[in-house]
């Protein structure tokens, strides 16, 4: 490769990485406790489990489970019910103070079996709140999603530029060189780079996901306004339907199960919501294996009559985001997946810090004559490698 091919490449490389390198080093730590979220929420006594009971035990009907919860806030409107990711013997039922999406909402779990309130968890607190919201918007929302999304961008970029320089940097080392003599910059530069090669899939796997992630708000309206505008034309300039005068939620659950045999429920959004209409209940299964669990199938239930009007396919860039955020977190293969996910995201930390500390430590180029003498007999590494080290 030309030097001047390596000295623009340099700097792709360098000024890509300084701009994002401190939001990305806040998204790794974040990052760390929200892979095991579950089991940090065990600890600190925050997740809610269903009672054990004797397999086939009855379930209550979903109209009761939704009374119960609305009883102890009754000046709201019901939002959404949902099962657990992990237990199934447990309802979630948020309330807000309007159909509209807001973040003022109580979440009540309901005994599946019984009906009977488990607890009213508070998501909206916490440490593990603090870290989601800033690893997701950093309390800002969508344009908080839309500035992290770019911080991606930039570090795939930073990735990219960096396989460009990794090969002519290495060319006359062995892999894996860790040069432990002369300046300790040197030792870092080569830790950083060994480093960033190693998890260069995985870091470009969860940067990708990640970005794919921030624009999830924006994806889920273009569906709306894509696909579900033409399902819904019917109703156009129909009053939002009363709750006295829907439908049984039980009957609408079993319509669309009905529909699409062997899926689960994931939640159900109620009309007026985000993920709905004014005129239906829109409930959204999903698969039964570890991928296929994150895929939804969307139902469309007549809020009044009980009946499936659509039951339309997931374009692909809906299912594009869905795989993503599994593949971001880590969280579809269990423990050994988590603890190597916890692994890589360790040693991206380290890649991100030593890349900052190198930027900072930065001095002038040392001449080849020096850096040959400090490092014996080893070959020169030529223009290349000292290119690469102070745009690093």
């Amino acid at each position: 490769m030309k030097s001047s091919h390596i000295k623009r490449w340099a700097w792709v490389h360098k000024w890509s990485s300084l701009v994002c390198t401190v939001f990305m080093l806040l998204l790794c730590v974040t990052g760390l406790p929200l892979i095991f979220h579950h089991e940090i929420g065990h600890l600190l006594g925050t997740e809610v489990e269903s009672p054990k009971m004797p397999p086939g035990t009855p379930r209550a009907s979903l109209d009761t489970v939704v009374q119960t919860a609305h009883a102890l806030h009754p000046e709201r409107v019901v939002q959404f019910v949902s099962h657990g990711e992990d237990d199934d013997g447990l309802w979630f039922v948020t309330l807000t103070p309007t159909p509209a999406p807001t973040d003022d909402f109580k979440s009540v779990v309901v005994d599946a079996r019984t009906a009977q309130v488990l607890a009213q968890p508070k998501f909206d607190e916490g440490f593990m709140y603090v870290m989601l919201k800033l690893h997701v918007d950093l309390f800002a929302g969508l344009p908080g999603k839309l500035f992290l999304g770019f911080m991606g961008l930039l570090l795939l970029v930073a990735i990219v530029s960096g396989v460009v320089l990794y090969a002519p940097f290495m060319r006359k080392l062995e892999f894996g060189t860790v040069r432990r003599e002369g300046r300790a910059r040197l030792k870092w530069l080569d830790l950083h780079n060994l480093l960033g090669i190693v998890t260069l899939v995985w870091a470009f796997t969860v940067g990708a996901t990640g970005m794919i992630n921030t624009w999830a708000d924006l994806i889920i309206k273009y569906w709306q306004h894509d696909q579900l505008s033409a399902l819904l034309a019917p109703y156009q300039g129909k009053p939002l339907v009363p709750a006295a005068e829907r439908a049984p939620l039980q009957r609408t659950l079993q319509a669309a199960l009905d529909r699409a045999p062997g899926m689960k429920v994931s939640f159900i959004a109620f009309p007026g919501t985000a993920f709905s209409s004014p005129h239906h209940n829109t409930v959204f299964l999903r698969g039964d294996q570890p991928l296929t669990s994150r895929l939804f199938q969307p139902v469309l239930v007549d809020a009044r009559t009980g009946e499936v009007t659509a039951s339309p396919k997931l374009p692909w860039y809906l299912t594009a985001l869905l795989v993503s955020q599994p593949l971001h977190f880590g969280d579809y293969g269990g423990m050994p997946m988590q603890i190597l996910w916890a692994l890589l995201d360790i040693a991206t930390i380290i890649v991100l810090g030593s890349g900052l500390y190198l930027w900072l430590k930065r001095g002038r180029p040392v001449p080849a004559a020096a850096a040959a003498s400090r490092r014996g007999p080893a070959p020169s590494l030529g223009r290349a490698s000292t290119v690469a080290k102070e745009g690093a």
